[in-house]
């Protein structure tokens, strides 16, 4: 019995002082850690990059073509857009 009375002050101390910031403090930590990318999402946001650089490319290129081909094709365009003939 005299177990029990020295071990139930501290005992309601940590229930209400530690274990509410120890949960509070876990749960922050499985937060932050489910934000982050895994390694599968990290490779294709990593692929989609590449593949953006790439068009990225390919425009650039289709438009000096069309720059030497037909040099008022931008300022066509964007009369066009705006519905002037």
């Amino acid at each position: 019995m005299e177990f029990f009375k020295f071990m139930f002050v501290p005992t309601i101390l940590f229930l209400t002082v530690v274990a509410p910031i120890w949960i509070t403090m876990h749960y922050r930590s499985v937060s932050r850690s489910s934000r982050s990318l895994s390694e599968e999402d990290r490779e294709s946001v990593e692929h989609m990059l590449e593949t953006v650089d790439k068009l990225t490319d390919r425009i650039k290129t289709l438009e000096s073509i069309l720059d030497a081909d037909h040099p008022q094709w931008q300022q066509k365009m964007a009369r066009d857009e705006r519905g002037e003939e």
